[in-house]
């Protein structure tokens, strides 16, 4: 075997480090406080056309411009009801974990099954409201940067426990979830002020 492969650990079940248990904890608070707030703020929409959300700011920074689109029902429901669901998950696996509580791999790739699809879910949403709504609903980025960092972590600890040969380097690399983090919603925030540049400059005259 080569010095850049490394077999993986070979146990059927995984211990969560507690940076993991934590990580998945706060991400699963922080997305469901907004997912829940999103529902809130649909629901008083949907019974007053009229309503202007609380997060409803300024041109760019518009969730009723936002809410009031298809997308914003992807599923023929509002999408809060996803995020509410799936954070509360997360937010129970995570405390499950700091009780020290060990998971068989079966979970932990039903874990990864769910983050990805929230991950890309996010993703598709971040791409119709900067290049088809061309508006940004606060909350929502809130549960952006939530998704993102529940799929690295969940990413993270699959590698570190995956039963098939990876480089060393990627198993590296999962050691550095904050910083994969903090680089993929810096990439995000600088599509966020290209998209807006000129509404962004107008704020500064």
């Amino acid at each position: 075997m080569t010095e850049s492969m490394q077999v993986a650990q070979p146990s059927g079940r995984a211990e969560a480090g507690r940076a993991t248990a934590w990580s998945l904890t706060l991400s699963g608070t922080v997305g469901l406080l907004a997912a829940f707030t999103l529902l809130v703020e649909k629901i008083a929409l949907l019974a007053d056309p009229s309503y202007v959300p609380s997060c409803s700011i300024n041109p760019v920074m518009s969730c009723g411009s936002v809410m009031n689109t298809d997308q914003a029902a992807a599923f023929g429901f509002p999408n809060p009801i996803l995020g509410v669901a799936g954070f509360t998950a997360l937010l129970t696996i995570g405390v499950v974990l700091l009780t020290r509580a060990t998971l068989p791999g079966w979970f932990w790739w039903g874990i990864q099954a769910g983050t990805t699809f929230g991950v890309v879910f996010v993703h598709w949403l971040i791409f119709q409201s900067l290049y088809r709504i061309e508006a940004l609903c606060p909350y929502c980025m809130v549960v952006w940067v939530a998704a993102i960092t529940a799929f690295v972590t969940a990413t993270a600890q699959n590698i570190r426990r995956a039963r098939i040969l990876l480089p060393t380097g990627m198993r590296a690399a999962a050691s550095y979830v904050p910083s994969v983090v903090t680089v993929w919603v810096v990439l995000i925030a600088g599509l966020i002020v290209v998209q807006f540049w000129d509404y962004w400059v107008t704020l500064s005259l």
